[in-house]
């Protein structure tokens, strides 16, 4: 059985690590203290070390400060949190500072050479990679349907930012009916397997267990050794049975300026 504790020690060491240092293309980051201010994107994100070292009321300063910077920028951001984080009082202060709490997901990593194989998707169905902005604009259309983000401002951010990841799309009768996304992380051996849309008449027909094999090729290619991913419930039971282990939580808090601050 892959050692729970193992994999979090790497993934705390090599990708926390990296988001505090690393930006990815067309991002920005700014450290304040133990975390990183990183702005750029479709939101603004706050993102810190595993234990921030500070507690109340510094804690609650450096909150502030985090709100100040992006009131002035005019932006909501989210700060990322994990389970295993200190201090452990870190969500009930974001909560008193007005964050609100989305769903909380489980990290999952797998070594490369432990994720299982997968059957060929359903007759009919091709897996490949996305191919210029047209499929950036039909991966944006299916985020709408299926997760109701902004499709403008998905198509703009993916086409702003070509090279901040991998696309794979699954299509029938030239019509997409899946998408994900593969994100290598720099000076590490891990990549973060992100996204997994599927139009709701086509769930339960292998396409998550195809794009998840499909990356993880595309990732053996590149010589990773460790896929991560930030698994909402309903993925968690596939994952574990592909080889992944979960060893942590990750709960994003999200926060939006008033109009009057």
């Amino acid at each position: 059985m892959p050692d729970a504790a193992l994999l979090l020690a790497a993934y705390d060491d090599q990708v926390r690590r990296a988001e505090l240092t690393v930006p990815e293309p067309g991002l920005r980051l700014d450290p304040d203290g133990p975390v990183v201010r990183v702005t750029g994107g479709r939101r603004g994100l706050v993102t810190g070390r595993p234990d921030l070292g500070v507690t109340e009321p510094a804690l609650d300063a450096l909150i502030r400060r985090q709100q100040d910077c992006f009131a002035a920028r005019g932006e909501g951001f989210e700060w990322k949190t994990r389970g295993h984080d200190r201090p452990a009082s870190l969500p009930e202060r974001l909560l008193a500072a007005g964050f609100e709490a989305e769903p909380r997901e489980t990290v999952m990593i797998a070594a490369l050479a432990d994720v299982a194989t997968s059957p060929p998707p359903p007759g009919g169905v091709v897996v490949r990679e996305a191919r210029g902005r047209a499929d950036l604009r039909r991966i944006a259309a299916l985020s709408a349907e299926v997760f109701g983000t902004d499709e403008e401002a998905l198509a703009a951010d993916l086409i702003a930012r070509p090279d901040a990841a991998v696309h794979v799309v699954a299509e029938s009768g030239g019509r997409l009916v899946s998408a994900a996304r593969l994100e290598f992380v720099p000076g590490t051996g891990f990549a973060g397997l992100w996204g997994g849309g599927t139009r709701p008449g086509w769930r339960g027909r292998g396409l998550y267990r195809a794009l998840v094999a499909h990356r993880a090729r595309l990732a053996a290619g590149r010589g990773v050794r460790y896929l991560q991913v930030d698994a909402a419930e309903a993925s968690r039971p596939i994952l574990e049975r592909l080889g992944f282990t979960a060893v942590t939580t990750t709960t994003p808090y999200t926060w939006t300026p008033r109009a009057d601050r």
